[in-house]
């Protein structure tokens, strides 16, 4: 897969860590398989796909809460780099590490690890959903401790992060959420708006607000006001918390949040999250919004919690026990709380439902590489990126894991 097409004939040269060629493989020149190492040695190391195999990138989660038994809200860095290595292996080189609402030291040394991971390369940043989040609304978020905007404790969550925060889910509802909004894009913080019971012209407004502050903290282009690699770099368009999920049901004489997400992503003003699990989202929905939205404004995401990887039983999220039976989470209330599937399960369940697999791989890699202003360099193969490559079967699932140029198990 090269760019957002599937080509035949192609071929990808790796030096290190990076991609150094990848295009037609007649164009892969014998000047340039000198360049490689090894290759004046006859060391050169050579993979032929085989009839049916797809090289495709590394695929991109940008809201994932933990798997094989580690909760990252509640983890140490150790455990997380353990669980981290296992996603690695399994074709999502790159993770964005979501953390739940919770009491507001456990948030903020939650970010302060997590800034360290990230600053190490283990995952690619932070994202909060809460704690400035609807109760009406809350889901699998512990509302003892949701609250309005506060611009003490948001100073200090951004701070905790150390410039490693990339997204927080918001409810645009809520008092100060204006201030947050521009607070967040003013540092380079893509708002994500969810958990809300929002009314449709109040979402869509926020959403605006939040395109225009991150379109001026990119275009300033002043180090200070966005992170390094942040979306000061990227698209200046905000997301939309799992989509449906955590929200008003769409009505059609109470639209909702749900209606303003639509028309915002379907004029390229947001980018919406799916959790095509077939648990929060029913499949059919999944490939209506590819088909009205276009895969460009969506990223698939997982949402994963500690069981993700493993079996039924008793895990955390954050704060709250969770059961899990026939691989679905909930709380002891009976809300969902996270997903137990991993990025390339969501790839074959939208390319069952009908998504066209080039979209479908589109929206795991390209799209959430944006979304982190990491366009180029992840989610593509393409000269120049980091060499993340994961070899698919005719059946879609992965035969071999390559991250950061070096080839990688789960053993």
């Amino acid at each position: 897969m090269l760019g957002s097409r599937i080509v035949s004939d192609s071929a990808v040269a790796v030096a290190g860590a990076g991609i150094l060629y990848a295009g037609p493989e007649a164009g892969l020149a014998s000047g340039l398989a000198a360049e490689l190492p090894g290759a004046g040695a006859g060391t050169l190391n050579e993979v032929q796909l085989a009839p049916g195999q797809l090289a495709v990138p590394g695929l991109v989660d940008l809201h994932c809460h933990g798997g094989y038994g580690t909760d990252f809200p509640s983890a140490d860095a150790a455990s997380a780099r353990t669980a981290l290595r296992r996603m690695h292996a399994a074709g999502t080189t790159t993770v964005l590490a979501s953390l739940v609402t919770a009491a507001p030291d456990d948030l903020l040394s939650g970010l302060e690890v997590f800034a360290g991971l990230a600053e190490a390369g283990d995952v690619a940043g932070v994202h909060l959903e809460g704690p400035f989040l609807s109760t009406a609304r809350c889901g699998a978020q512990d509302p003892r401790w949701l609250r309005a905007f506060d611009p003490d404790f948001a100073g200090a969550l951004l701070a905790a992060g150390r410039g490693q925060l990339r997204t927080m889910t918001y409810a645009p509802e809520l008092p100060g959420a204006h201030e947050l909004v521009d607070l967040l894009t003013a540092h380079g913080v893509v708002p994500s708006l969810g958990h809300t019971a929002a009314a449709a012209h109040d979402a869509g407004a926020s959403l605006a607000r939040a395109a225009a502050g991150l379109a001026s903290a990119r275009a300033s282009g002043d180090p200070d006001l966005a992170m390094s690699g942040s979306v000061a770099s990227g698209p200046a368009v905000p997301t939309v918390t799992h989509l449906f999920n955590g929200m008003d049901p769409l009505h059609h004489r109470s639209p909702g949040a749900v209606a303003a997400a639509l028309r915002a992503a379907r004029a390229g003003k947001a980018v919406v999250e799916l959790i095509a699990d077939n648990v929060h989202l029913d499949p059919y929905l999944v490939a209506t919004m590819f088909e009205l939205l276009g895969a460009g404004n969506i990223v698939l995401v997982t949402d994963a919690m500690a069981a993700a990887g493993l079996g039924d039983g008793t895990y955390r999220l954050g704060p709250a026990e969770v059961l899990v039976q026939n691989g679905v989470a909930r709380l002891e209330s009976g809300a969902i709380a996270g997903g137990t599937a991993s990025m390339l399960d969501l790839v074959r369940n939208a390319v069952t439902a009908g998504v066209p697999l080039e979209a479908a791989l589109r929206s795991a890699t390209e799209v959430p590489a944006r979304v982190l202003g990491a366009s180029g360099k992840i989610g593509t193969l393409a000269a120049g990126a980091t060499a993340d490559v994961l070899l698919l079967d005719a059946g879609l699932q992965a035969t071999a894991v390559m991250r950061h140029g070096v080839w990688i198990s789960e053993g």
